[in-house]
C-alpha cells in the first residue's frame, strides 16, 4: 500500500519544505528572543519533579501554529505545549517548540527547535534547527543538508566501525528506569566514548557523520519525530531498543548504520 507521502507532487513537497523552513524561522526569533535573558523564569509541569516550560516555548509553538493556520489549515498538529489538533489531509505537523529546555534555562547552546511532517506511516520530511549556533539540519523528499556557518553540506552518517571505537551520545546519565540504566550502561562500558547532555543535538550528529548512537529512553513522539526524519534521510537507522519503529517515543536507540545498530540492539537486550 502506497504513503500518502509517495503521492504529492513536486509542488505539494515544494510547499511542505517552504512551510517547515518558515515554521522554524519564525521558532528561531521566538526562541532567541528570550535566550540568556534576565529574570527568564520556568514553570515546571511535574507536580513532583522538574519538567521545565517557558514564555519562549509557548511562544514559538504559537508562532508556529499560527503559520500552519495560514498555510496548512487542513493538517493536524502535535505539539508539546498545546497538544494536538485534528486535521483532514492525512499529514500531521509534530512540533517541539524547545528541545532541551534544561539547557535552555542553563544559557546552553545545545537545545533546538524540532518541526517534522509525517503520514500514517511516520515521519517523511524533518529540520533539526540549532537558533542560536545557526544550524539547520534537514533530511526527506530527496533532501539530506545542513546549513549554518559553514555553509550548505550534505549530511551522511558514518560508516560502519566497531563498537568497541563508537561515540555515544544520551542526554541524561540516568537514561529512564533503573533496568534501562542499566542495559544503557553495559553498552557505554563497551564503547569508546560516551557523552551526555547533547539534547537534539546528538541526533543532528548522528546525520552529520561524528557519531555512532544516541541512546535515550522515556521519549515522546514531538522529541523524536524530526531526528527520525533526518537520521534515515542520511542513511542511518532509528528504532526502538527491540528494533521497531520509534516514531511514537519511548526507548530509542539511534545508528549511523545498521551493522552499529544490530551491535547495540544486541547489548541493550542481553540479560
Amino acid at each position: 500500500m502506497a504513503r500518502l507521502s509517495d503521492s504529492l507532487s513536486d509542488a505539494e513537497r515544494a510547499d511542505l519544505i517552504g512551510t517547515a523552513h518558515a515554521l522554524a524561522d519564525a521558532a528561531r526569533f521566538a526562541t532567541l528572543t528570550h535566550f540568556r535573558a534576565d529574570g527568564l523564569e520556568a514553570d515546571s509541569k511535574l507536580a513532583q519533579g522538574f519538567d521545565p516550560v517557558t514564555v519562549a516555548d509557548r511562544a514559538a509553538e504559537r508562532a508556529m501554529r499560527d503559520i500552519l493556520a495560514a498555510r496548512r489549515p487542513a493538517d493536524a498538529i502535535l505539539g508539546e505545549e498545546y497538544g494536538p489538533q485534528a486535521g483532514s489531509s492525512g499529514l500531521t505537523w509534530v512540533l517541539d517548540p524547545i528541545d532541551g529546555t534544561r539547557a535552555y534555562l542553563s544559557g546552553l547552546p545545545t537545545w533546538g527547535v524540532l518541526i517534522a511532517l509525517t503520514d500514517a506511516e511516520g515521519p517523511v520530511f524533518g529540520l533539526i534547527d540549532q537558533p542560536y549556533v545557526g544550524e539547520r539540519f534537514a533530511g526527506g523528499f530527496g533532501r539530506c543538508e545542513m546549513t549554518g556557518p559553514l555553509g550548505l553540506r550534505a549530511l551522511r552518517a558514518r560508516a560502519a566501525r566497531p563498537l568497541a571505537e563508537a561515540i555515544i551520545l544520551s542526554t541524561f546519565p540516568e537514561v529512564g528506569t533503573p533496568a534501562e540504566g542499566a542495559a544503557f550502561h553495559r553498552l557505554s562500558r563497551q564503547a569508546r566514548l560516551t557523552r551526555y547532555g547533547t539534547d537534539c543535538y546528538g541526533y543532528a550528529m548522528i546525520a552529520a557523520g561524528q557519531v555512532d548512537l544516541v541512546v535515550e529512553a522515556g521519549l515522546q513522539a514531538y522529541d523524536v519525530a524530526a531526528p527520525i526524519a533526518v537520521i534515515e534521510a542520511a542513511g542511518g537507522i532509528v528504532t526502538n531498543w527491540q528494533g521497531g519503529p520509534a516514531q511514537d517515543g519511548g526507548q530509542v536507540l539511534a545508528a549511523a548504520n545498521h551493522e552499529i545498530h544490530a551491535q547495540a540492539l544486541a547489548v541493550l537486550a542481553a540479560g
